[in-house]
């Protein structure tokens, strides 16, 4: 058996989200060693939208633009030996497996394996499952599905690390997955490299919190981060990596040359990142305790994590869903002048009763004024200045008659002429209706969650 005590397994992560810069992968899989690049596409919304576009088209339903990113960083990634993990599959890990192939063969390349990992997409079970007897309780609002069922558009299982090692024991050089949770992409090449157990909960817990901490890409190398004038050369910031222990300990730091910056801080405020309960982070392959972390700045650029513990996972995963909830507009307008605040409260009044003149009144409840320039990010923390010359009204509401919104949109620009004076800002054109996606959290048991996994080479 290969001694793996002494080694080091170097991860990237190339992609934060849906939309990250495409210089990340470019740069990680040329500014220096990594032996896995990861790439993080999706969130709850993002979900709601691939299902959309597969409806649309059969062909569609995953993150597109991984295809044009992997294309151009995939030579590269071959000669070095680089292997590929992301969430980028969406609702379709067929159609995205088949660009992916094609992609491969438009580059004259061979010899790549592709992994596909699929399973988390139960919108089609969910009938079966409810008779089953699973609930699908609004974990936020306790609420019965039942008041969704019929307006659900995605349902998704956050699924663990075990199907991609499977995916990778098999020799795959490319895995893609729907929506496998954050962490998972980064424990699984862990579990892989180093033979870890699926019941050795404190290693689990490491590579869970080593995902955690990359998986929003350079937030933990200087990125929003709030001592940011610190941060050097944000421009050429660098992606994070961790450098892992088959003990659990690791490192994080990024490649050397690149603008950014990884100290403790950076660190802990990537930790701190969507946290609930520390002793608590819960996540389909274990529990892990944040409490236990030791960190300590190891050199420049370079912070090292140890002590990690964690416990066994709940017997239930998180299930991601969303719903139609109706349709929202929003049309911004510029005031300027003496009596702003005043003028933009008038010019609200003003588009909401002419609404009722038209017999689509929208209730007060459903209503949107938000003044820019008088504080409204800090409302109640900061004083508003007391007269402002020039504010950003944005206005707006939502509804389940999408002609009501049509007609408020339709009002906006008759305020120029009609309403107060100082009003500009129109160029942008009339606003359209959107749907409002609703989100619905809920659990199913872990034994009702079925994964699958394909390898193919190209």
């Amino acid at each position: 058996m290969t001694d793996t005590t002494q080694r080091v397994v170097r991860i990237a992560n190339a992609q934060g989200f849906w939309g990250d810069s495409r210089l990340g992968p470019l740069r990680m899989a040329q500014e220096g060693p990594v032996d896995y690049l990861t790439f993080d596409y999706l969130a709850e919304l993002s979900l709601s939208i691939m299902q959309k576009q597969k409806m649309r088209d059969p062909r569609a339903g995953y993150a597109r633009d991984f295809i044009q990113v992997l294309e151009s960083i995939l030579p590269t990634c071959q000669q070095q030996g680089i292997r590929i993990i992301a969430n980028a599959a969406g609702v379709n890990p067929e159609a995205c497996r088949d660009a992916i192939l094609q992609a491969v063969q438009r580059l004259g390349l061979s010899g790549i394996r592709v992994g596909v990992v699929s399973g988390d997409d139960i919108l089609g079970e969910l009938d079966a499952l409810i008779a089953s007897g699973e609930t699908f309780t609004n974990l936020d609002s306790g609420e019965s599905i039942d008041s969704v069922r019929e307006r659900i558009t995605s349902a998704n299982v956050y699924i663990g690390a075990q199907p991609i090692v499977a995916a990778l024991e098999q020799g795959a050089d490319i895995v893609v997955t729907g929506r496998v949770a954050d962490p998972s992409i980064v424990l699984a090449p862990l579990i892989h490299e180093f033979g870890w157990s699926m019941t050795d909960y404190d290693k689990l817990a490491a590579g869970t919190i080593m995902g955690h901490l990359v998986e929003c890409g350079p937030q933990c190398t200087g990125g929003n981060f709030t001592d940011w004038h610190r941060v050097p050369d944000m421009a050429t910031i660098g992606f994070p990596i961790v450098e892992a222990c088959a003990d659990g300990s690791f490192v994080v730091t990024k490649h050397e040359g690149t603008g950014g910056l990884v100290d403790t801080q950076t660190v802990t405020s990537q930790l701190l990142y969507e946290l609930g309960d520390p002793e608590n982070y819960l996540s389909p392959d274990c529990v892990a305790d944040f409490t236990s972390i030791q960190i300590e700045q190891e050199g420049e650029n370079r912070v090292r994590l140890s002590g990690i513990r964690g416990r066994a996972p709940t017997p239930t995963c998180k299930v991601s869903m969303s719903y139609s909830d109706g349709y929202k507009v929003l049309a911004t307008l510029c005031i300027a002048g003496p009596d702003v605040v005043a003028k933009a409260q008038a010019l609200a009044e003003i588009v909401f009763e002419r609404l009722a003149m038209l017999d689509s009144p929208i209730p007060e409840e459903n209503r949107f004024l938000e003044l820019f320039g008088t504080n409204v990010l800090y409302q109640g923390i900061v004083p508003a200045a007391e007269a402002p010359h020039e504010i950003l009204m944005r206005i707006g509401a939502r509804s389940q008659d999408r002609r009501a919104l049509s007609l408020l949109s339709a009002e906006i620009a008759p305020l120029l002429t009609s309403g107060p004076p100082g009003v500009t800002g129109y160029a942008g054109g009339r606003a359209r209706p959107s749907e409002v996606v609703g989100y619905w959290p809920a659990l199913v048991s872990r034994e009702n969650v079925k994964t699958y996994v394909t390898v193919e080479e190209v």
